[in-house]
């Protein structure tokens, strides 16, 4: 099921994108990338989009008496909550955030001084949407509910960290979400996970050619998909983990540059530049 999932998600994606692309070419939509191009971003709410599409067949599907999986049911719900909340708030930042300070500590700067950030309302909105989210599996466990709701919000905002090159926050997390996949035994419960992952790897041929952005509407969605597959899937002590690492690189990217770090590490940036331009 998590297989047909990713697939019926790559395939989604891909004729969506293909079905919307005249509406992300309005000026609203139109940014430069990295190499001074003007492209439209926030393309990634299609990741939202095909969650939301998939969570409605398995809704019809399931009234019709066919009895799918509970775990499933329960994952792909918390996965829709997740993609369609991550992608608004990132919808916002990319339409509303030009010219904002970046980084925690320049959004809170900003809100020292009376100016609430599309950035900052990202951050505070996706950590609130992480708690909601996380009450499927913590529960009333006040502890395990900040835990794995700090989880989310996080994998969510490194995802948006990595996003700086394309094709490269896809990568990122289709390499985690493949590791935790099979490191869970293809767990019903990630079948939305996989669906997500499928639709961002249906965008990553236009994202590579430079035909597309993301934008934090995708890149949150697809870091968070990732978060919500570690809280779903795996025990207290792999959480609890997985958390510190996640928060460390949070923490980290204030004074490290990814980008520096992966161009100066060879196998990271060849597996960066596969299928880019040159």
């Amino acid at each position: 099921m998590v297989i047909v999932a990713f697939v019926a998600g790559l395939v989604a994606a891909a004729g969506a994108w293909v079905l919307l692309t005249p509406a992300f070419g309005v000026e609203v939509f139109r940014r430069e990338n990295f190499r001074g191009r003007e492209l439209p971003t926030a393309a990634g709410v299609v990741v939202a989009l095909v969650v939301v599409l998939g969570d409605a067949v398995v809704a019809v599907v399931d009234a019709a008496g066919t009895d799918p999986d509970p775990a499933l049911l329960v994952g792909l719900r918390v996965m829709t909550l997740v993609a369609v909340g991550f992608a608004l708030l990132g919808l916002l930042d990319d339409l509303g955030g030009v010219g904002q300070s970046g980084g925690f500590k320049g959004h809170l700067q900003s809100l020292a001084k009376g100016q609430l950030t599309t950035g900052a309302t990202k951050l505070f909105g996706g950590a609130a949407l992480g708690l909601v989210a996380a009450t499927a599996v913590s529960g009333q466990q006040l502890g395990w509910l900040l835990v794995d709701g700090a989880l989310i919000a996080l994998s969510a905002n490194l995802a948006n960290l990595f996003d700086r090159a394309p094709g490269r926050v896809t990568k990122v997390a289709l390499l985690a979400g493949i590791v935790l996949i099979v490191a869970t035994g293809f767990d019903p419960a990630l079948a939305g996970v996989a669906l997500a992952l499928g639709a961002g790897a249906g965008l990553l041929v236009p994202d590579l050619r430079e035909r597309l952005m993301l934008g934090d509407a995708g890149a949150n969605v697809l870091g968070a998909a990732v978060g919500v597959g570690v809280v779903l899937s795996c025990g207290t002590t792999v959480r609890l983990v997985v958390l510190i690492v996640v928060a460390a690189l949070n923490a980290a990217s204030e004074f490290v540059s990814f980008t520096k770090v992966i161009n100066n590490t060879p196998p990271l940036r060849a597996m960066d530049q596969l299928g880019r331009e040159p």
